[in-house]
């Protein structure tokens, strides 16, 4: 199998490190890729969400499989250019990718099919109106912008003063760009978060080992939101009673509304989801992966996924090939100085051979590139110190002991990923 993924980021080096266990694959291309994926695949120099290049490229090289790892060439119809041409594609249609291109979308269909979610006071398209209706809400006050805002498109405002900030800033000052014409308003749901992610051929599906991740930037989940600081995956997050709720009560009913509304949904479902009080709640969907949650799973994956996710593009996904190893997964993210603000980017990175002598442990690269044969700093999120183990305690010494051996200038990264959070408010990604 000649195999193309589409991202350069953790998720995507992820991967592309399990599809090259598979002894199917022979050849496997990543557009754009990064640093640390040009030692295990071929990076070719173009943005995953041109589909008009991508498409020019697959043409080329034809590949027997095709993997779209981030949001944004989903939202674009890269699978749909795909599929006009008959090549298989793994992902969502533009039409499903709308679960995560819009929230408004994603509330409407949530509210259509009778599945629980947070209650939204409204939706706005000016700051004004929503200035208004600031003053009948309840704080803590969850603010989302309904378009794609890298993660930075959602806000849990403690008062009305910090509220009006995050407006001005994204509807006035346009400080997310297109994502933040229009605004939601939501109340705030307290409890555990719980990253559920599935796979699904259109119709059959199979979970994925359940993960939760941590979004603020310092420990004790302080600080502002980012794209994700770590994740752990235990199979001690999903009792058996939860995961018969999380399936009837949210999967299957979110299945069968998409095949309601005539959408045919294949690829990655992630859904966000808050365990309440009262019981489980979607917070988001996302049309994707979860990034860190991906390599968190992946360390734990027990299968060839090259085979499944060809079964998956062949709309004959068989959930009993997918097996998982006990234990744990967990990914620590190392980020840039200043991230998720501003940050310098060409920092030389130290230490990475040292860590390839750590067993169980793999570094999975995000914001890395290659400039002659040194590692440099590229991004905000720059490395996953990702490592499995038949213990979570046991996971999580093995990553931080490989995240101390990494040095760069300004290195940044939590020193809490895997322990048990207190409840606490939260609004999802």
């Amino acid at each position: 199998m000649k195999v193309l993924v589409l991202g350069g980021g953790g998720r995507e080096h992820a991967l592309v490190w399990k599809l090259r266990e598979s002894p199917r694959v022979e050849k496997i291309w990543c557009a754009p890729g990064n640093g640390g994926i040009a030692a295990e695949a071929e990076c070719v120099a173009i943005d995953a969400g041109d589909v008009g290049a991508i498409v020019g490229f697959a043409e080329k090289i034809q590949p027997d499989l095709t993997i779209v790892g981030p949001e944004l060439p989903l939202v674009r119809g890269m699978t749909d250019a795909f599929r006009q041409r008959n090549w298989p594609v793994v992902g969502p249609s533009q039409q499903a990718a709308q679960l995560e291109a819009s929230k408004v979308f994603s509330k409407e269909f949530l509210a259509r099919h009778h599945l629980p979610t947070a209650k939204m006071y409204g939706a706005f398209d000016s700051p004004q109106k929503v200035y208004s209706a600031l003053n009948s809400v309840s704080f803590p006050v969850v603010i989302k912008a309904d378009g794609l805002c890298a993660g930075k498109g959602v806000f849990l405002a403690p008062d009305l003063a910090a509220a009006k900030d995050f407006v001005e800033r994204v509807m006035e000052k346009n400080e997310l760009g297109p994502g933040g014409k229009r605004i939601l308003l939501e109340e705030t749901l307290e409890g555990q978060e719980l990253s559920f992610i599935i796979l699904t051929d259109g119709e059959r599906y199979a979970p994925l080992v359940p993960t939760r991740d941590h979004k603020r930037l310092f420990d004790g989940n302080q600080g502002p939101n980012t794209g994700g600081m770590g994740a752990y995956s235990t199979d001690e997050l999903l009792p058996d009673e939860l995961r018969e709720t999380i399936r009837m009560k949210i999967v299957e009913p979110t299945l069968q509304g998409l095949a309601a509304d005539g959408i045919k949904y294949q690829g990655f479902l992630y859904i966000g989801l808050m365990l309440t009080k009262s019981g489980p709640s979607v917070l988001e969907f996302n049309c994707r992966l979860g990034d860190p949650e991906t390599q968190a799973i992946v360390a734990r994956l027990d299968f060839d996924l090259a085979e499944v996710l060809s079964d998956v593009a062949a709309g004959r996904l068989d959930p009993s090939k997918m097996l998982w190893k006990p234990g744990a997964g967990v990914c620590v993210v190392l980020t840039s100085g200043g991230y998720p603000g501003k940050f310098e980017n060409r920092k030389r990175i130290d230490g990475l051979t040292a860590v390839g002598q750590f067993t169980g442990v793999k570094v999975l690269h995000a914001g890395t590139k290659l400039v002659g044969n040194t590692v440099v700093t590229s991004g905000g999120r720059v490395l996953g110190m990702t490592a499995a183990a038949a213990t979570l305690d046991g996971a999580l010494a093995a990553a931080y002991e490989a995240a101390s051996s990494i040095h760069f200038a300004g290195m940044h990264y939590r020193k809490d990923i895997g322990a048990h959070p207190t409840r606490q408010p939260a609004a999802g990604d």
